[in-house]
C-alpha cells in the first residue's frame, strides 16, 4: 500500500509540473453535435422509431477537443485550425472559448467547419451524420493564410515562454493538414520540441520525426502493410501476409492471423471472440466493411484481424511490430491504442508497456483517444519518464468515459484519481469584479462550465434556495453577483436592503450550491455578463426567456438563458409584509404590576 501510495504521488506531481505549459495543436478540428431524444413509437411510413427532440448538445471534436483536453488538464492550448465560416464554426469558437483555448483558428468561407451529428434514444446512438470531406480542400489562399497563423502562433509562444513550444498534429484526412502544411511542419521541426503526431495515414508524414505517435490498431496495422514489412513477426505464430501482385499498383492488403498450420490456425475462423472496434480509416477510402463478428475492419484493402490466433491477442501483435512502427514513423515513443482494450506503448528502450481500461458503451468513448493524446503530450513535455507519461495518458482516457458525450478530462478529475489534494482554482467564495475574470479564465481551463445569476437575495428564503440549488445544477459552477446596498436602493425603494451587503454575502457563500459571489454596483450586471461570458444566464420567474432583457447579450455571447420558477407564496416582499403586518398587531401586555400593599 506504501508504494502504491508513493506511486500516486509521483505521478501526481507530473500533474501538477505541467500546470500551465503551452502546447500548439494544429489539424482538423470539427464540431460534435450530440441530439437527445425521446422515442415511444414507430412511424406509419416505415419501421422506424419516431423521436421527440430533449435535448442539444454542442462540443469541440478533432483537434479542437485535443485543445480542449489540453486546457482542461491545466495546460495552455493554441488552436491552429482551418474553420468555415458557418454556424458550426460560430459554435465552434463558442465552445474553444469556454474552455479557455486560445483560438487562433483562420475562418475559410466557401468550406463548411466539418460536423458530427449524432442522434440518440435511450442513450443509444441510432444514426450519425457527417460533413466535411477531404474534398473540402483548402484553397491555395487558405493554405496561406493557415501558415501565416502557425508561423505567427509558434513565433509567439517561443517569445512568451522562452523555449520551443510543444506542439500536437491531429490529421484526421479532412483536409486541414495538405501537402504544403505538412512540409512546412516537416521543414520546421527543429522550432518545437516534444511533437505528438494523431494521424489516419501515418505515411504521410515521413520525416516530421515526433516524438510520440499514438495510432489506433488499424492505422497502425495500414502503416505496416503499406510499408511493405512483410517479414515474420518475432511472436511465433504470427504472420502479416501481403496477396501477390505488384503493391504499388493499388491499395495493398493485409491479414493478420496464425501461421500456415499454426497453432489454432483450424480453429480461429470459427472460434467466437469479442466485438473489438479497431478505429476508423481515413476520410476518403473508398471501401469501408467490416464482418459481422466485429473481427475485422477493411478499408483502402486493408483487413485487419483483430484475432490473431489461438490465444493471441491485438496486444502482443502490437507488441511484436512496436520497433518497426518506431522505423517506419520515426518516432521515439509509439502507443498503439486498443480501445477498450487500453494500450501498448514502446520507446527507444525497447521495453513494451502495457497499460488497461474499462470496457464501456461506444457511445461514452467518443474523443477519449483526445485525452489520451492530450495527457501523453503533457506528461512527455515536462520530462515525464516514458512509464509515467503512458499511465497518466491512459488513466486520462479512462476516467472521461462515465457518460455520453464528447470527453473531456479535467485536471481536477485526474488528480482525484491519484487521491492527490485538489487546490481548486479561486478557492474564495467572495471574488472583487477586478479578480473575477481570472478566477473565471482559471475555471476555464479546467474545462468546466459556468452558470451565473443575480439579485438582491435581501431576506434569503426557501425559494431562493432552492432557486439557487437548481442553477447549481446547469453546469460545473455557481457565481452569483449580489446588487450593492446602494444598487438595491435604486431599484427597491429608500427602505430597502433590509440586510445590509455583507449579511447577504455571508448568507450566501454559507450555501453549498454557490461557488462564487460577487457584488457588483449598477443596476445591471451587463458588465459582468461580458466578463463571465457565462454558458448559462439564469433568471428567476415565469416568464419565457425571451423576455430577460440580458438574453440578446447571453446568447451573442455564446450562451443560453434560463428561467426558473420561484417557490409558491415565497418571496422577500411577501415575507417583509407579512413581519411589518405582525408589528402592528396590538400586543398583550405582560408587564408585571405591584400587588396592592
Amino acid at each position: 500500500m506504501a508504494g502504491g501510495a508513493a506511486e500516486q504521488r509521483r505521478l501526481a506531481a507530473v500533474v501538477e509540473g505541467w500546470l500551465g505549459r503551452t502546447v500548439l495543436v494544429v489539424g482538423d478540428a470539427m464540431l460534435d453535435e450530440w441530439r437527445f431524444a425521446d422515442s415511444d413509437r414507430l412511424c406509419r411510413e416505415a419501421p422506424a422509431p419516431v423521436l421527440t427532440l430533449r435535448r442539444r448538445i454542442s462540443a469541440a471534436g478533432g483537434a479542437a477537443n485535443t485543445a480542449v483536453n489540453v486546457a482542461a488538464l491545466g495546460g495552455r492550448a493554441v488552436l491552429v485550425a482551418p474553420v468555415g465560416a458557418d454556424v458550426a464554426g460560430d459554435e465552434l469558437h463558442d465552445c474553444l472559448d469556454r474552455a479557455g483555448v486560445w483560438d487562433r483558428t483562420v475562418a475559410q468561407h466557401g468550406r463548411p467547419t466539418p460536423v458530427k451529428r449524432r442522434m440518440l434514444a435511450g442513450n443509444q446512438i441510432l444514426l450519425r451524420e457527417d460533413s466535411g470531406d477531404a474534398d473540402d480542400a483548402l484553397d491555395d489562399d487558405g493554405v496561406t493564410r493557415l501558415l501565416t497563423a502557425l508561423d505567427c502562433a509558434t513565433e509567439e509562444l517561443r517569445a512568451a515562454g522562452g523555449e520551443a513550444p510543444t506542439l500536437v498534429v491531429c490529421d484526421y484526412g479532412l483536409g486541414a493538414l495538405p501537402a504544403a502544411v505538412r512540409a512546412w511542419l516537416v521543414t520546421n521541426r527543429e522550432r518545437y520540441a516534444t511533437v505528438a503526431l494523431d494521424a489516419h495515414d501515418l505515411a504521410d508524414w515521413r520525416g516530421l520525426a515526433p516524438t510520440v505517435v499514438t495510432p489506433s490498431f488499424a492505422e497502425a496495422t495500414r502503416l505496416l502493410a503499406r510499408a511493405g514489412g512483410a517479414r515474420p513477426a518475432p511472436h511465433a505464430g504470427l504472420h502479416l501476409d501481403h496477396p501477390d501482385g505488384d503493391r504499388a499498383d493499388g491499395p495493398s492488403e493485409l491479414t493478420v492471423g496464425v501461421s500456415p498450420g499454426g497453432a489454432g490456425a483450424h480453429h480461429a475462423a470459427h472460434r467466437p471472440g469479442p466485438t473489438n472496434p479497431t478505429g476508423e480509416p481515413s476520410a476518403g477510402e473508398g471501401r469501408v466493411a467490416m464482418t459481422g463478428d466485429g473481427l475485422t475492419v477493411t478499408g483502402t484493402g486493408v483487413t485487419v484481424n483483430a484475432t490473431a490466433g489461438e490465444g493471441v491477442d491485438r496486444a502482443v501483435l502490437a507488441e511484436s511490430r512496436l520497433a518497426e512502427l518506431r522505423a517506419h514513423t520515426g518516432a521515439d515513443v509509439v502507443a498503439v491504442t486498443l480501445d477498450t482494450d487500453g494500450a501498448v506503448v514502446g520507446g527507444a528502450d525497447g521495453e513494451p508497456r502495457r497499460s488497461h481500461s474499462t470496457p464501456v458503451p461506444a457511445s461514452h468513448a467518443v474523443g477519449a483517444g483526445d485525452a489520451y493524446l492530450a495527457a501523453m503530450t503533457l506528461a512527455l513535455a515536462a520530462d515525464a519518464p516514458l512509464p509515467t507519461a503512458a499511465q497518466l495518458a491512459q488513466l486520462a482516457a479512462t476516467i472521461t468515459v462515465s457518460d455520453t458525450g464528447t470527453c473531456v478530462c479535467r485536471r481536477d478529475d485526474l488528480l482525484v484519481a491519484l487521491d492527490a489534494p485538489v487546490e481548486r482554482a479561486g478557492h474564495r467564495a467572495l471574488v472583487d469584479t477586478d479578480g473575477l475574470a481570472a478566477v473565471i479564465a482559471e475555471h476555464r481551463r479546467a474545462g468546466r462550465s459556468v452558470v451565473f445569476t443575480n439579485g438582491c437575495f435581501d431576506v434569503l428564503h426557501r425559494g431562493h434556495v432552492r432557486y439557487l440549488e437548481q442553477a447549481r445544477a446547469l453546469g460545473d459552477l455557481l457565481v452569483v453577483a449580489v446588487n450593492s446596498d446602494g444598487s438595491v436602493r435604486r431599484l427597491k425603494g429608500p427602505d430597502r436592503p433590509v440586510n445590509p451587503v455583507e449579511d447577504r454575502i455571508a448568507l450566501l457563500t454559507a450555501l453549498a450550491c454557490v461557488d462564487h459571489v460577487v457584488v457588483f454596483e449598477e443596476d445591471s450586471p451587463t458588465e459582468l455578463i461580458e466578463a463571465v461570458r457565462p454558458d448559462v444566464y439564469v433568471k428567476g420567474g415565469d416568464y419565457p426567456p425571451e423576455m430577460v432583457p440580458e438574453a440578446p447579450l447571453v446568447r451573442r455571447l455564446g450562451g443560453q438563458v434560463r428561467t426558473l420558477g420561484y417557490v409558491p407564496d415565497r418571496s422577500t416582499s411577501a415575507i417583509i409584509d407579512r413581519i411589518r403586518a405582525h408589528g402592528h398587531e396590538p400586543q398583550e401586555d405582560t408587564s408585571l404590576t405591584p400587588e396592592p400593599s
